[in-house]
């Protein structure tokens, strides 16, 4: 039961919820300047020390990818929506015609 009726009904707001959190993420750079350790490099840091010293194509090929990805995703949930919704129709329609 909980992968038919309540895991459809929360996968909109777990979504949400992690993009919101990516999102988030990248704002951060200061927090992750503080709570970082000396080892260990960000992606947001690297960019940022990178665009520091001038944008350099490197960082252009990461932006890029990240719109990519971003841009893919929304294509992706628009697509599964519009199919969600067009079931939903035809399971209507169908019980519509059932119980006439």
């Amino acid at each position: 039961m909980f992968f038919r009726i309540t895991l459809p009904l929360i996968v909109p707001a777990l979504v949400s919820g992690w993009l919101l959190a990516f999102t988030l993420s990248w704002d951060d750079l200061v927090i992750s300047q503080f709570v970082g350790r000396s080892g260990l490099e960000h992606v947001a840091m690297v960019i940022f020390s990178k665009v520091r010293l001038g944008v350099s194509p490197d960082v252009n090929a990461l932006a890029t990818i990240m719109v990519l990805i971003v841009a893919s995703g929304i294509v992706v949930s628009s697509m599964w929506m519009r199919y969600q919704n067009k079931r939903r129709e035809r399971d209507m329609r169908l019980a519509a015609a059932a119980n006439l």
